[in-house]
């Protein structure tokens, strides 16, 4: 078991390539031609050429690859005595909501801690603002409460605001949840202690898709929202601004034909769930149940794609990224846009189908086709 969490770690770690690029490699060697994982990382160079279709470059990485099997080998060893787990997207413990919603960008491998059933149960996600207001933070006690009746899985993310009163109502009312990490599962020391009892009791599960080691990183806190999104049944949003992870998540959810429920906010409230309902978000009362007719109502606020000017901004940006690969900077300047170059970067860090090609500097362009 050792030995083959280490070729996995070996594996998800080749950080130039992305999520469907291995999970095209390992349909091609574990589904297609029956190997595991170790017999593919000790197959001839010229195998991989071949068989796989790999170039040069490629060849390079899974040396590179696998000339850290004995570091990794160690970690593994420290992962599973200190009773941490790592699955594999080949594994029928892999959850099935997460392929199922991400598809070829779901993670290669997620590292676990606790009662691994969890990821089998149906779930929610509550997510919303770290500053989020009073009746924001009211919501999102509800509906943790009410998913916990229903016996509901409620998946948040540790940030402050919504989703640690996500994560401290479902425990509050006895309910389970998952802990989404920004960071490697062996630096939640904290965490652990906090919440050692609820691991213990099977309530609470944590769970990161990084290196296990790797420390807490802003990059990382909006590359951990698709899991968020990813493992859950049910979004319900209690508050977003106009920019910022929830904002750019629910804008990815919409574009993946997900339903997710946003809570209808008073006129005196300052946030953006009025937006994103007119974008195609789904209104919800304090309950979580659909406010019907909403969409016919004459004052509902249309939302913009990114700017209110330019409702085709989003289309523009894509259809020029089929193009070429460019930078924040280099986009705005060709098309003439009126936005502030990080703010363009976390839309297009957040979008389906949109990769970083390199990164110094940052520069953006379309996935080839999915795998499948």
């Amino acid at each position: 078991m050792n030995q083959e969490t280490a070729y996995w770690i070996s594996l998800a770690n080749i950080t130039k390539w992305g999520p469907k690029k291995m999970i095209g490699l390992i349909i091609q060697f574990y589904h297609e031609r029956k190997l595991t994982i170790e017999e593919f990382f000790h197959l001839p160079e010229e195998s991989w050429k071949i068989d796989f279709g790999l170039e040069a470059r490629d060849v390079q990485d899974l040396q590179n690859a696998k000339s850290e099997l004995a570091n990794n080998a160690f970690l593994a060893e420290s992962l599973i005595n200190e009773g941490y787990e790592l699955i594999p997207i080949t594994s029928s413990e892999y959850p099935k909501t997460l392929k199922d919603n991400l598809k070829v960008s779901a993670p290669v491998v997620i590292y676990i801690k606790g009662n691994k059933k969890i990821l089998q149960e149906k779930s929610i996600a509550i997510v919303g603002s770290r500053t989020a207001s009073g009746i924001s933070l009211e919501f999102a006690d509800n509906i943790a409460k009410l998913a916990s009746q229903e016996y509901k899985v409620v998946v948040s993310g540790f940030a402050k605001g919504v989703d640690k009163q996500a994560l401290d109502s479902a425990i509050k009312y006895k309910g389970q949840s998952i802990i989404v990490l920004p960071q490697g599962i062996m630096t939640f020391d904290s965490g652990f202690r906090k919440y050692y009892k609820q691991i213990v009791d099977g309530d609470v599960l944590v769970l990161s898709t990084f290196h296990p080691k790797t420390p807490w990183k802003v990059e990382l806190a909006m590359a951990r929202n698709p899991i968020i999104y990813g493992l859950a049944v049910e979004i319900y949003v209690a508050e977003s601004n106009d920019s910022g992870g929830t904002w750019y998540g629910v804008l990815d959810g919409l574009k993946k034909g997900r339903k997710i429920y946003v809570r209808q906010a008073g006129p005196e409230e300052k946030n953006s769930n009025h937006i994103l309902i007119g974008k195609g978000a789904v209104p919800v009362d304090f309950n979580g149940k659909e406010i019907e007719l909403y969409g016919k109502s004459e004052n509902v606020v249309k939302a913009p794609a990114l700017q209110e000017a330019e409702p085709d901004y989003e289309s523009r940006v894509l259809e020029l990224l089929k193009h070429g690969k460019y930078s924040a900077k280099e986009i705005i300047s060709r098309l003439h846009l009126d936005i502030k170059e990080n703010k363009l970067r976390d839309f297009l860090k957040t979008c389906e189908g949109v990769e970083i090609s390199s990164k110094s500097p940052m520069q953006f362009t379309i996935r080839q086709k999915e795998l499948f």
